[in-house]
């Protein structure tokens, strides 16, 4: 038997069940559509759905209000069916003014829902949009379910009586009104949200009474409206058992070198330059001091990567984090600590460029950056994270990568994945892989600081101020038993030869390269670092379409690259190589196997790709 329930004379009829659905809060940088978005996705992911995230900002501080190029927006995925990317096509668009709007129509599907803040239709919001007609009034939405409401006059109507409120108060209330609606719609609790404002303003109560009723002012609005006849449900995602919490990438970076240096059992040190989109990884590390971290805001790029490589030397994990301008900035110093054979973590968290570029805008740019933007021969690792939840393992790994083989590694984020957020299984230390060090206690006869292990050619990690082991490294070229400064030709060519191997035995200690959907076929779709979550669900769809022979090969580990790779490359009659960038992964591959044809699909938008996109290419390449 259907049940419906009647409010105010107007039938309601039960929820109806969804498996997934995109929503995107747009509006001005100060109309918290960031805080909007990040509360409906915790919110979510604390019910059980799977989540995915996409904050998309301008890089202004505050860009001019109402301006096209001043449009703030937060993208949430939430499904009970796995979810892999924040979505491309959006089932409900949150415009809290027409430049929202005008910016991020194209997206919506045709027939599905829009919310507006009718007050801010005004002719001056109008102009700054550019829109000839009020696009409310003019018919060009009518493919569209359009709910307008006076958010800003409903928002006021909610606050009156309360002291301490002022106009720009009450008017940034306002997206709580347009939280309160959504949750209504999708069936979510409001008590996530009421708890983060009690925790977020406790010394400020007029602050919470005012969040709190705003927002249920628009949770029961919603319930009354004829436009919106049911909510919508969406089951808890199945996943593997366990403890979860959401996270953002930056986050999850912070805590994998938590965790390393807790594993290691050293001390971490961060010294960094606050640069966008990397910052949140010093923000996060700073909280934690009582787990031993030293983290030191630099002056600048040059002097962060100097006092982590003094750090290194000192005997600490020690890392610095960057993005694209920052890491040219570092690249002499880099260069030193791969010469004096430091272990050393170099984050990059890559945005658009070149100069200052996109800041806040994705990209995969700088991997020829990472690869070769030092002076003379200097391999160090390079890997890639692929997921915000997967920063934390990478970071992990990048830690033990660096201290196992005593070199520098680089590892790649973007902004896409550092800003994202995704549920993360906790981990405990105890289930992590173990990481061994090249410390030594004490001196032996005809002890030197460049002896080497045989399996690793790790040269002896010798700590300052331990008796016996008294030593100087340095940017000169070293003789390879003594240390002692050499310009013998012969000896550069042995170290440079010796550094080379040194990295390329890095092979004997990462995974070998997998593939997903199908081991060999028609079509080999590879990818690397943020541009997995695309990826896979565009193969993944396709493979449930029908398409069999189409596999998929995602790489986390690019200098060196995995062991079998020429092996995986061979099985298939096409590849194709799907870069943020105008085709740098594809150019390290053909250096490396050169007797393969590798067809480039590059994307140089801000954006990540589109699953339309990836298909309608896929398809045309598997016929």
């Amino acid at each position: 038997m259907v049940t419906e329930k009647i409010i105010n004379n107007k039938r309601k009829l039960p929820p109806e069940v969804l498996k997934t659905v995109v929503i995107r809060f747009v509006g001005d940088s100060g109309d918290g559509m960031q805080l909007t978005g990040t509360q409906f996705s915790d919110t979510s992911a604390m019910f059980g759905n799977d989540v995915a995230t996409f904050p998309n900002y301008p890089s202004e501080i505050r860009a001019p209000q109402g301006s096209l190029y001043g449009v703030s927006g937060f993208q949430v995925h939430i499904g009970s069916v796995e979810v892999s990317t924040p979505g491309d096509n959006v089932d409900l668009l949150v415009a809290m003014n027409p430049a929202g709007l005008k910016t991020n129509l194209y997206a919506v599907k045709p027939g599905h829902t829009i919310i507006v803040d009718n007050d801010s239709f005004n002719k001056k919001n109008l102009e700054k949009a550019q829109y000839a007609t009020n696009p409310l009034e003019d018919d060009s939405l009518e493919n569209y379910r359009v709910i307008e409401v006076d958010m800003t006059t409903l928002t006021k109507e909610a606050l009156k009586g309360i002291e301490g409120l002022d106009n720009k108060i009450i008017s940034r209330s306002k997206n709580m009104f347009a939280l309160g609606m959504v949750y209504w719609m999708y069936g979510r609790s409001k008590d996530h949200t009421i708890d983060f404002f009690n925790k977020k303003f406790k010394s400020k109560p007029h602050i919470i009474e005012a969040n709190t009723k705003v927002l249920n002012a628009g949770y029961y609005f919603a319930e009354t409206l004829e436009l919106i006849p049911n909510a919508y449900s969406i089951s808890p995602a199945k996943m593997a058992p366990g403890t979860y919490r959401i996270i953002m990438g930056n986050t999850a970076t912070a805590w994998g070198f938590l965790a390393a240096a807790e594993k290691s059992g050293l001390e971490l040190f961060l010294g960094s330059y606050p640069i966008t989109p990397a910052t949140d990884i010093l923000h996060e590390l700073v909280k934690h001091k009582h787990f031993g971290v030293k983290a030191f805001q630099a002056e600048d790029e040059i002097a962060g990567i100097s006092s982590a490589i003094g750090a290194s030397f000192a005997g600490d994990l020690a890392i610095t984090t960057t993005s694209g301008p920052g890491l040219a900035l570092k690249g002499e110093a880099l260069g030193l600590a791969m010469m004096i054979e430091l272990p050393l973590v170099v984050v990059n968290v890559q945005r658009g460029g070149p100069s200052t570029g996109l800041p806040t805008k994705t990209e995969q740019s700088d991997l020829f950056q990472a690869m070769y933007g030092r002076n003379g021969e200097s391999p160090v690792i390079v890997i890639a994270a692929s997921t915000p939840a997967n920063c934390f393992d990478y970071a992990y790994q990048a830690s033990k990568l660096a201290l196992e083989h005593m070199t520098p590694v680089i590892l790649l984020t973007d902004g896409y994945i550092a800003n994202g957020s995704a549920p993360w299984k906790i981990k405990s230390i105890a289930s992590l892989p173990e990481i061994k060090n090249h410390i030594i206690k004490e001196a032996k006869e005809n002890w030197h600081p460049y002896e080497r292990d045989e399996d690793t050619l790790a040269r002896n990690w010798a700590i300052p101020g331990t008796p016996g082991l008294e030593h100087r490294v340095g940017g000169l070229e070293k003789d390879r038993n003594t240390g002692n400064v050499s310009h013998v030709p012969e000896n550069h060519e042995i170290m440079t030869w010796t550094r080379a191997e040194k990295i390329k035995r890095v092979q004997n200690n990462i995974p070998n390269l997998a593939t997903s959907f199908a081991n060999q076929g028609d079509l080999l779709v590879i990818g690397w670092g943020g541009t997995f979550g695309s990826l896979y669900s565009a193969v993944k769809q396709l493979s449930e379409e029908g398409y069999k022979n189409i596999g998929l090969a995602h790489f986390n580990y690019i200098n060196p690259l995995p062991k079998n790779t020429g092996e995986i490359l061979s099985k298939f009659k096409k590849i194709i190589v799907c870069e943020l960038n105008n085709g740098q992964f594809v150019n390290i591959l053909r250096m490396n196997f050169s007797g393969i044809e590798f067809l480039p699909f590059n994307k140089i938008q801000g954006l990540p790709f589109a699953n339309d996109e990836l298909i309608e290419k896929f398809k045309l390449l598997a016929q």
